[in-house]
């Protein structure tokens, strides 16, 4: 590992120790001779400092832009009185930055990062993986990642076992058109891709897996709905040997 700590997991408890952050320039800040870099990864932000003292690596602070990939070692040390951020998780703490490598330039990116924007989608989806530094892009892909985990984790203490079921498949009519994919062994036939996991897990059921869940992607060529896109993924569950109360 490059780093020794993600940035927003850095607070006082650290104080005097040394430690690597790898990240993102957030937002830089020149004030007086002083040099603040806020740099930024998955869990947070974190304020490193850099005074003249450190001629080389001054220098360097001097050079970076917004969102150049940077590796930082420095001292964790307490914010002086009255300095603290209550919005930050490591707003207690700053860096004393000892070393500064640029891993990465960057050029002036399409929107800011470091404020808020009212950018168009379109914009937004050309430059998705700039779009995705937001931290608020960042928490929902959280989110979404301790949300599927809890389930994973509470069906799994229930006994249903996660099985992963074939996304080339033939045509299974329901309640859409199937998007298809050409077959390159079979001239003129198409694969189709499921619309739901429905055929495999009633497989499952007759072959004797009772407790069956599955964090399904699907597919349905059919016009946008407010709660339907073209690709989708759902909790896909079926259950043997139960009565209507489980």
């Amino acid at each position: 590992m490059m780093r020794s700590h993600y940035c927003g997991q850095l607070n006082e408890s650290l104080e005097g120790q040394e430690v690597t952050l790898c990240g993102w320039v957030h937002r830089r800040r020149d004030h007086g001779g002083v040099i603040f870099l806020d740099i930024r990864d998955r869990e947070g932000l974190a304020q490193v400092v850099f005074d003249p003292d450190r001629a080389e690596t001054f220098a360097t602070a001097d050079k970076v832009r917004s969102e150049y990939v940077v590796k930082i070692t420095g001292k964790v040390r307490l914010r002086p009185a009255g300095a603290g951020n209550a919005n930050m998780a490591s707003g207690a703490i700053e860096v004393l930055g000892y070393e500064l490598e640029v891993l990465n330039e960057a050029e002036t990116p399409p929107f800011p990062l470091n404020e808020y924007s009212d950018v168009g989608e379109e914009t937004r989806l050309r430059y998705r993986f700039i779009d995705l530094r937001r931290p608020e892009m960042a928490a929902k892909l959280k989110l979404r990642s301790s949300i599927t985990s809890s389930i994973r984790r509470y069906l799994d203490e229930n006994g249903f076992l996660d099985v992963e079921t074939p996304i080339l498949t033939r045509a299974t009519p329901e309640g859409a058109r199937d998007y298809l994919v050409p077959s390159r062994t079979h001239a003129g036939s198409f694969f189709a891709l499921p619309q739901s996991p429905q055929l495999f897990k009633q497989l499952l059921m007759v072959a004797g897996f009772d407790r069956y869940y599955q964090i399904a992607k699907c597919f349905r060529d059919e016009d946008l709905r407010a709660d339907r896109q073209p690709e989708f993924t759902q909790i896909d569950i079926e259950t043997s040997f139960l009565d209507e109360d489980d």
